[in-house]
């Protein structure tokens, strides 16, 4: 650990004693101050109520009291509570997620590792984790595979969220907040009895913030990281009889602002005699933004479900339907500047067009002060063409010659279960049911040449038109999912627990392009790589199908060593169906890099299924009568196939994909322990450590030996809570919470180099350089361990709260995320939230 991060430590946990504590993590309380133990909380991790301690597994859970002591509303605030748990989520656009959990991450573009369930109904759109759900009572995180308990995806673990419920008296509360940068929230619900055997609640939430960044070029605009959500969520609960429960759910919510909040950072050494920017340290960078195209990000999304439950004397029948539909876009600058595609005059009107547009922006920019390397010379032609008085455009340029971008993402989805539990406390217990999901999924990904009119938000404009196409993927996407499971629960002695369960899946997936059948205004060629031209017209892309299965066993142990002492070990099979990238992406990379430069990356149109298998062992417990509380676990993981997104850059512009590397094996510890100092103040504090090996990748074979990426090398959460009453009605409160995130890889290269398309373009340009002296080197390419501390002080009573907050108390800085485009020859990275103080009311009743 770096120097600076031990100061900020030190200063933090100053902070902290000065500041006093909290309530824990991994024993956070379930509904009020009141349970203060494992034994006291009430977690549903088995699909069956029981005690935290029982649970032969590693969980961490927040409940009622302690998501308001920490302010969480969404996934990314208590994945930072959380070891061994890490978060990507708003880097490119607000429904992009990526949570990792011991090194087994979620892909963008792929299907989440991670489920998400709500209030027992498994959500199906990775653009749904980060949402906020209504209005938390409990949040239950678990490790390792899910799959044969919690259903599709749950790979590498689950999220398990109650929200309020419907009661017999009249209740409701709201929280508001307000901080810097035009920063506000509000929050609130309300629920109501309807009659005597029903309950209605309602939910709604707003925020909006100008973001910590400005757009220099558009006059300092806030366009870079600005957001506005609202949302409404309503809950119907009745008893139909006396052993019957009908629980009806509505959510609409609505988001606009930003994307793409990235700069680039190059990484290729044999440059930096010209600029030393050109081989740079991703954690060094300064940021700046210059777009000329104000990036926006549209998403609605809008589901509905209905569950119904029924004792029956021996089991309890629960059935359950759901629909969602997210629709999300975006639009932005694009990257392609600097390999000079809108650059040179060609022979069709459109190429004409892009290229008058981007030097007569160029001419009128000459000397703009931009991110080194990059600079805006006389000559909008890139500098490897024209080194006296050429350009370095990089990608969001303020320059039309960089080209446009529109994307969207479009899924509804029906999905239904039905499961059949037994019920009582008996020696075994048992459930079995079967699950079915169709998803109906539109993707695409439109480039564009700047004519200096902006961006036309339609996948594809004529050569004609003021926004002209000039590379597009178009894709629409169906799967079914079909699956069986079941589980028992087996009490061999009074302390000796065995617990068996399976789910068996088959999803049947195909795709289907929906690409016209043009050409490419500005090259000639066709629009999308991956038709063929037969006699001088373009030829369709045929579509595909293709079936993926997969049988999920769990095997749990649990041995009562003594009164609080509980040993457990588990292993079971993880599950991530194979799917298909946007058709053509197999082509562009051949031809853009293997044929040109000479590498040998292997990307297909259909990527493979991910299958782990995890195997943890631990022990959990308190002492001193509860005023310690303990979990130790070990862990080990072997991944086949694991799913990981690439993104390339070059002259035809962007590409994003899923690839597979062939085997990664994960190991690793984690603990947590929570103390009870004196009455009303609590410590606690947990660290997790991960390691892994990249065993094969054919896609990549250099980087074999390297690390999973996305993954951390360790975390750390160090917290503390006080709560001291001042009066017979009123509690002075604070909380402190530190969190560690370890040096993480974000790609397979790391301490390797690689050609890059420069290595093809300078033997051939003015410059007339060998092609190594343009190879890049990625061992810069890695995120720095770096430390955040959040702090909460304040009073509450059982009616009102007032809390001062800080985010970023020390105002650390760091990246959010490092997306290497190894053939472009550096990375785009996206910056890490900045400080920030609040105010913060509250009232309920």
């Amino acid at each position: 650990m770096n120097l600076r991060i031990v100061l900020a430590s030190g200063a933090a946990l100053g902070a902290m004693v000065l500041a006093a504590p909290a309530v824990a993590q991994q024993a956070a309380p379930a509904a009020d101050a009141a349970q203060e133990d494992d034994n006291a909380i009430i977690v549903t991790a088995r699909r069956q109520s029981e005690s935290l301690q029982d649970v032969p597994a590693s969980v961490t859970v927040f409940g009622a009291d302690t998501l308001a002591k920490t302010g969480v509303q969404r996934a990314d605030d208590f994945i930072q509570l959380t070891p061994g748990v890490t978060i990507v989520t708003g880097t490119a656009d607000a429904g992009d997620t990526q949570i990792n959990i011991r090194g087994i991450n979620g892909a963008r573009d792929a299907e989440s590792s991670v489920a998400l369930v709500v209030d027992g109904i498994l959500k199906t759109n990775t653009a749904q984790l980060n949402q906020n759900q209504g209005t938390l009572r409990q949040v239950e995180i678990l490790k390792g595979p899910q799959g044969a308990l919690y259903g599709r995806n749950a790979a590498a673990g689950a999220i398990v969220l109650q929200t309020v419920k419907p009661g017999d008296v009249l209740e409701g509360g709201m929280t508001v907040r307000a901080a810097q940068d035009n920063t506000y929230l509000a929050t609130g619900f309300v629920s109501v009895p309807v009659g005597d055997t029903a309950g209605l609640v309602l939910s709604g939430n707003y925020s909006t913030t100008d973001g910590f960044f400005r757009n220099r070029f558009l006059g300092n605009s806030k366009t870079i990281d600005d957001q506005e959500v609202w949302g409404i969520d309503g809950r119907f609960v009745a008893e139909l009889g006396p052993r019957t429960e009908l629980d009806m759910k509505a959510r609409y919510s609505d988001l606009t602002g930003a994307s793409i909040n990235f700069n680039a950072s190059f990484h290729l050494p044999n440059f930096a005699g010209v600029d030393p920017a050109f081989f740079e340290d991703v954690n060094e960078h300064p940021f700046g933004f210059y777009s000329n195209i104000r990036p926006t990000n549209d998403q609605t999304t809008f589901e509905a479900s209905a569950k119904i439950e029924h004792e029956f004397d021996a089991v309890t029948l629960t059935a359950w339907a759901l629909y969602t539909d997210v629709d999300q876009s975006l639009t932005a600058d694009s990257t392609s500047a600097d390999f000079a595609r809108f650059t040179f005059p060609g022979a069709t009107p459109a190429s004409v067009a892009a290229s008058d547009a981007c030097f007569a922006s160029t001419a009128a920019l000459t000397g703009f002060p931009l991110n080194a390397p990059t600079f805006i010379g006389n000559n909008p032609v890139p500098f490897i063409f024209d080194p006296v008085n050429g350009s370095t455009f990089g990608p969001y340029s303020p320059t039309t010659c960089d080209g446009t971008q529109y994307q969207i993402r479009e899924q509804s989805d029906f999905s239904a279960e039905v499961r059949l539990a037994s019920n009582g406390d008996g020696d075994v217990n048992w459930q079995v049911g079967a699950y079915y999901l169709h998803i109906d999924r539109e993707v695409g990904v439109s480039l564009g040449a700047d004519l200096g009119f902006g961006v036309t938000r339609q996948l594809f404009n004529g050569p004609d038109s003021t926004n002209p196409t000039t590379q597009l993927y178009h894709d629409g996407f169906k799967t079914d999912v079909y699956a069986l499971f079941a589980s028992a629960d087996f009490d061999l002695t009074d302390r000796f627990n065995v617990s068996l369960a399976g789910r068996y899946d088959i999803e049947d997936r195909s795709v289907r392009s929906l690409v016209p059948n043009v050409f490419d205004p500005i090259t000639g060629g066709p629009i999308n790589p991956g038709q063929q031209v037969v006699g001088g017209v373009v030829q369709p892309i045929a579509g595909q199908s293709q079936t993926f299965r997969q049988f999920q066993p769990k095997v749990s142990l649990r041995y009562e060593a003594a009164d609080n002492v509980n040993l457990y070990a588990n292993w079971g099979i993880g599950f991530k169906s194979g799917g298909f990238n946007n058709q053509g992406s197999a082509a562009i990379v051949d031809q853009s890099f293997n044929q040109f430069i000479g590498t040998n990356v292997l990307i297909e149109d259909q990527y493979r299924k991910e299958v782990s298998s995890a195997f943890e062992a631990g022990v959990k417990g308190s002492l001193f009568d509860d005023r310690i509380t303990f979990d130790l676990a070990g862990y080990y993981t072997s991944i086949d196939d694991m799913q990981f997104f690439e993104f390339f850059v070059g002259g035809f512009g962007l590409l994003r994909v899923v690839s597979n590397i062939d085997e990664v094996e994960i190991f690793g510890a984690e603990v947590n322990l929570t103390a009870k100092i004196l009455e009303g103040w609590t410590v606690f504090g947990s660290a997790n450590v991960t390691d892994s090996e990249i065993k094969a990748n054919a896609s990549r074979p250099v980087t074999v030996g390297n690390k999973s990426p996305y993954t951390a090398d360790y975390t750390i959460n160090l917290g503390t809570q006080f709560d001291l009453p001042v009066s017979n009605t009123i509690d002075f409160v604070t909380r402190a919470d530190y969190r560690i995130t370890g040096p993480t890889w974000f790609h397979t290269l790391q301490d390797d180099t690689n050609p890059t398309l420069f290595s093809g373009l300078l033997p051939g340009s003015a410059l007339a350089l060998p092609a190594f002296v343009g190879d890049a080197d990625y061992s810069v390419s890695q995120r720095d361990a770096f430390g955040v501390v959040d702090m909460r002080i304040g009073l509450e009573s059982d009616r009102w709260s007032v809390f001062a907050y800080a985010e970023n108390l020390f105002d650390e800085k760091y990246l959010n995320e490092v997306i290497t485009a190894v053939e472009f020859g550096g990375s785009f990275i996206s910056p890490g939230g900045l400080q920030r103080f609040g105010l913060e009311l509250g009232y309920k009743f």
